[in-house]
């Protein structure tokens, strides 16, 4: 397979042009880490990795929380100004809020000009355009692609059939959610309530059928089983506490809010991993729109269908598909702290590699990041760090010892768009890295109208080649 063409490469010291930066693809399955503070290029970095997989032919999952990633959807296969138009920001004190032709033409330059310059032009956009497809899911919302976040739960997978504990896994971090929407105890290991929504919902997903939240309601109120465990059903979920269940249940269905959440195509990592007409897809998972309880467990369920598929593919040393999560500040804290996020992550850093499934993960904040977890990195590329505190947590996770590293001399001094790379499979050791200009466009975070929009217009007959390379 070709390398990854990530950018230019300098020796350590920024004394030696050493040509452009080939990463071998395959290097990834041992998984990376980018780190950077605001400002540093890390989201950058992280958009051109992503379109140098596409190029490859290397499907990509894109966890987007802060909503920079759904940039992914504006490669525009144009250099034009009018084909940037719609995404180009207005100036300051713009009334209308729309950019005017100077504005627009001056950030066409600059795009055109920064493309050029590492040898890139309308024909590589146009090609990129056509082997790639990039689609944006909005769980809770239309604006993007809408998702059945709660598929595992009440449509029913082939994978009891031969996956048991992975369907339990996902159907356990479904519950969780359905759980947190009614205010309940989202904890599988303390909520008797979450035991027994997932005992009725097994009954059925095990019988063959589906476990929709209305079936389970009338469960709920006269139960098809007599025990839980070793008592019975009275004893440990008392009649009362199950009709005030049933009822919060109902509520929850009733409300319009919930048809964001039960509506749209079920989660199915192998489908969003599956090329689209002859093209490579990448599907950016948007959920910077919900509140920071809602991404723990939306990312959640999404995280353990991720871990169950991989465990479903034939082993390769081969890269076969990458999973990149920005911004995981947060979802892998230390010890003892356990969100839903982190059991499913730290499985993937630790088994995906057998099944040729890269992780990447990237943040700005290093400081409460379970270092043990993120060992099995093989890549590490890092940015400007500001603080010592921050150099000091991610060069004790490399191993590299405190502050009198050389390394931590280099990531002080380091400018804005340029990072150290140490690849445990590379003998040359660490290097520089600039990395190239992104064929998306960063406009920056992208809110929900905008994501609806993209989706709209570049889907559209008059959405440019995006549209006409369709089948």
């Amino acid at each position: 397979m070709t390398p990854l063409r990530l950018g230019a490469r300098r020796s350590i010291d920024a004394r030696r042009d050493l040509g452009p930066f080939l990463l071998d693809a395959d290097h990834l399955t041992t998984h990376g880490v980018v780190v950077g503070m605001t400002g540093s290029g890390k989201t950058g970095l992280v958009t051109v990795l992503v379109e140098e997989a596409l190029e490859r032919g290397i499907p990509a999952l894109v966890v987007d929380v802060k909503g920079d990633l759904a940039n992914l959807r504006l490669a525009v296969p144009s250099l034009a100004p009018e084909a940037l138009a719609p995404w180009v920001e207005a100036a300051a004190g713009d009334e209308d809020g729309v950019a005017d032709p100077p504005v627009v033409a001056e950030a066409a330059r600059l795009r055109a000009e920064g493309l050029r310059g590492w040898g890139i032009d309308e024909a590589a956009l146009r090609e990129f355009d056509q082997r790639a497809v990039v689609r944006i899911v909005t769980p809770g919302s239309d604006a993007g692609e809408p998702l059945h976040v709660l598929s595992a739960l009440e449509r029913r997978s082939p994978r009891w059939d031969d996956d048991v504990g992975g369907a339990r896994a996902t159907l356990a971090a479904a519950v969780s959610l359905v759980m947190r929407l009614v205010g309940r105890d989202s904890d599988p290991g303390r909520s008797r309530e979450h035991a027994l929504l997932s005992v009725l919902a097994e009954r059925r997903l095990a019988a063959g059928q589906d476990a929709p939240l209305a079936a389970l309601v009338a469960e709920l109120l006269a139960p098809p089983i007599e025990s839980i465990g070793a008592l019975a059903i009275d004893d440990f979920v008392s009649a009362r506490a199950r009709k005030e269940l049933a009822a919060d249940l109902n509520t929850l269905l009733a409300a319009p809010s919930m048809a964001g959440w039960r509506s749209g195509a079920s989660l199915d990592i192998g489908a969003w991993m599956t090329p689209v007409a002859g093209r490579t897809p990448a599907t950016v998972l948007s959920v910077a729109h919900l509140d920071d309880e809602e991404r723990q467990l939306v990312l959640g369920v999404v995280l353990e269908e991720v871990l169950a598929w991989v465990r479903r593919q034939p082993g390769t040393s081969r890269l076969k598909a990458l999973v990149v999560f920005d911004e995981i500040y947060g979802f892998v804290p230390p010890h003892p702290a356990s969100p839903p996020t982190k059991r499913p992550i730290v499985s993937l850093m630790k088994q995906a590699r057998a099944y040729g499934v890269g992780v990447v993960l990237a943040t700005q904040n290093p400081m409460d990041l379970d270092y043990r977890a993120l060992s099995n990195a093989g890549l590490w590329v890092l940015g400007r760090l500001q603080t010592d505190a921050d150099r000091e947590r991610v060069l004790e996770g490399l191993g590299e010892g405190g502050r009198k590293s050389a390394l931590g001399a280099v990531l002080k001094k380091l400018h804005p768009r340029w990072f150290v790379v140490r690849d445990a499979r590379d003998e040359r050791g660490a290097t520089l890295l600039q990395p190239r200009w992104a064929m998306s466009y960063l406009r920056g975070p992208m809110t929900r109208e905008q994501i609806r929009r993209a989706r709209l217009e570049r889907d559209s007959p008059a959405g440019g080649a995006t549209a006409s390379a369709a089948p």
